[in-house]
């Protein structure tokens, strides 16, 4: 499971821009699109499923995208849609706000709210497509966000480069899953920092804005031996006292869900070809296991079996399967 990028440079000149408007509209919501450049339109799309959530990457020339009241009525599939501009510019207008956003900008907008945007050089543009139950903020503190250029701080930095690094990946249904829901993770993380710091969550959304930040902060830092509560309490400026209160009404502890994160990703490892080479110990230490003994012990503890024979287990799996 990857990236399906199409390019308008395999068809007719003259057919082109209709038919990536046609891809267009696989991905996004119902748009109105206008550009001077439809005659020899240089563009193109990629679109990847990522569980819970769908990214699009698109590259165009200048254009006008408007989104209308009798549009959404048509169709809105109610989701919050998070940019990321990796070149040109573009000139948004939602919800009352104007805001311009460059290369490296992050920016917020609505399916079930009209839209305008202008894209006076072209460029491109990444979007997360979020369906809004996914994300855990009030609406309201979600609407004060919109069309805005939104500062890469906190997770924002975190996210643009996780969103970056999906383009021309190859992925298993699982693994792409975990992705989806890491990407939530992140986007929540971020969006509800954003609205945190700027006093626009109300008390009882604080809480689990913070949890949903450490676990993105716990995704993000898994391959890093010394993660430990302490270092993301010091990384959240919380105690750890606090941290481990915030984990109270989980299944399980801070550590428990680092060890299990970790182990999830050393079997997928371990169940993908192209690391049939790597010694188990090291697969093991890439996830932050250093120790290769306790790694052993832990994954046996976990799934029945230590690493080297679950890994000899799929491998016989696999051939049988051929055979058949």
């Amino acid at each position: 499971m990857g990236w399906a990028e199409m390019h308008t440079a395999s068809v007719p000149k003259a057919e082109r821009f209709g038919w990536w408007l046609d891809l267009l509209m696989q991905d996004l919501a119902p748009t109105h699109i206008a550009s001077d450049h439809r005659d020899d339109f240089q563009g193109s799309t990629a679109a990847l499923e990522l569980g819970p959530v769908k990214v699009s990457v698109l590259s165009f020339p200048p254009l006008t995208s408007v989104r209308t009241a009798r549009l959404i009525q048509r169709s809105d599939p109610e989701l919050w849609e998070l940019g990321y501009m990796a070149s040109g510019i573009m000139v948004v207008d939602q919800a009352r706000n104007h805001a311009q956003v460059g290369a490296g900008d992050l920016l917020l907008y609505d399916t079930s709210q009209p839209v305008q945007m202008q894209m006076p050089e072209g460029g491109w543009l990444t979007i997360l497509h979020l369906p809004k139950p996914a994300v855990p903020l009030p609406d309201r503190s979600m609407r004060d966000l919109l069309s805005r250029q939104l500062p890469a701080q906190g997770a924002g930095p975190l996210l643009a480069g996780f969103l970056q690094g999906l383009a021309g990946g190859q992925w298993t249904e699982l693994e792409a899953e975990r992705l989806g829901a890491a990407a939530v993770q992140l986007a929540s993380a971020f969006l509800g920092g954003l609205a945190d710091r700027e006093g626009l969550l109300p008390p009882e959304t604080q809480q689990a804005v913070l949890l949903r930040r450490v676990k993105a902060f716990i995704e993000g830092h898994l391959t890093e031996p010394r993660l430990s509560p302490q270092t993301i309490a010091d990384a959240h400026n919380i105690s750890v006292r606090y941290l481990h209160q915030l984990f109270r009404p989980e299944k399980q502890t801070v550590s428990a869900l680092i060890r299990e994160l970790r182990l999830d990703r050393c079997r997928t490892d371990l169940a993908q070809p192209g690391c049939a080479s790597h010694p188990v110990g090291a697969i093991g230490a890439r996830w932050g296991f250093t120790d290769a003994a306790v790694f052993s012990r832990t994954f046996k503890a976990a799934f029945g079996m230590p690493p080297g024979e679950y890994r000899r287990w799929l491998g016989a799996c696999r051939g049988a399967s051929d055979r058949s």
